[in-house]
């Protein structure tokens, strides 16, 4: 195409053909299929590449599978979890960042098995000397106050309500029994360096940092921004499928009953 005022050139373009010689119709379909098919597959690559950066950089969903959290967070919720709020990687030069604060809810790598996830509310940050009487937390000597704990047993379990103990088996491995009776300090838990004590808002049904230890810096994923999606469990429902079979009719049953499992009140939702 030429501009306004400028002679039309003679030359064939780049695609066309000389006067005359009309190319053959399948020829110019095979062309256009092709060319369609390549655009096609441009544009999911660029997709999938953005989709990639977004989940490791960015935000991640995850799903609550049990009730640590509760009341806060429930079994069928499904978060947004923001990976930049606490920086590491590119979080240090995109965007501002803060540190994990007492209080902040986070998702990160579990200790013992780093390739589960856990979700558990930040009790203790570096330095800080915690302990439980009866039930009730004190960090530095203060008793904190949580209206989003949640009781449903009575104080009965000497190592779960009343924390630190050194004379009661400390949990499910052997290092964090070694580890607890050296940071014990006048009946207190002093949090070390770079390190997180986390608990479940749900205390009498959390595995927390009471039983397996510390939440290294480094295994922090990020904070949860919203619950996007929040499902009722099915009636009789026990635990998710695992075989495929199953999880496939776990897929077409919320499909097919989507509005009537939908947890409207809860779906969209900001965590705090």
């Amino acid at each position: 195409m030429s501009s306004l005022g400028n002679p039309v050139s003679h030359e064939p373009l780049v695609g066309e053909t000389p006067t005359g010689h009309v190319p053959a119709v399948g020829h110019r379909t095979q062309w256009a299929a092709g060319t369609g098919v390549m655009g096609s597959l441009q544009s999911l690559l660029g997709t999938v590449v953005i989709a990639v950066f977004v989940i490791t950089f960015i935000v991640q969903a995850f799903q609550i599978p049990s009730p640590s959290m509760e009341t806060t967070l429930l079994v069928g919720d499904y978060l947004l979890v923001n990976k930049l709020c606490y920086g590491g990687g590119l979080g240090n030069y995109l965007m501002p960042y803060r540190k994990v604060q007492r209080g902040d809810i986070v998702v990160f790598h579990y200790p013992v098995n780093p390739a589960q996830h856990f979700v558990k509310r930040v009790i203790g940050v570096p330095g800080d000397r915690v302990r439980m009487i009866n039930k009730q937390v004190f960090v530095n000597g203060v008793s904190l106050k949580e209206p989003y704990a949640h009781f449903t047993r009575p104080a009965n379990d000497m190592f779960r309500d009343s924390f630190p103990r050194l004379d009661v088996a400390a949990g499910e491995t052997p290092e964090w029994w070694v580890q607890l009776r050296k940071l014990v300090d006048d009946g207190q838990l002093i949090v070390p360096q770079g390190h997180y004590f986390v608990m479940g808002d749900n205390r009498d049904d959390s595995y927390d940092s009471r039983y397996w230890g510390f939440v290294p810096q480094a295994n922090i994923i990020g904070r949860p921004l919203l619950i996007y999606w929040s499902v009722r469990e099915e009636e009789g429902e026990v635990a998710a499928p695992s075989s495929i079979a199953g999880k496939l009719a776990h897929f077409a049953y919320a499909l097919t009953h989507i509005f009537q499992i939908t947890r409207w009140n809860r779906t969209l939702r900001l965590v705090n």
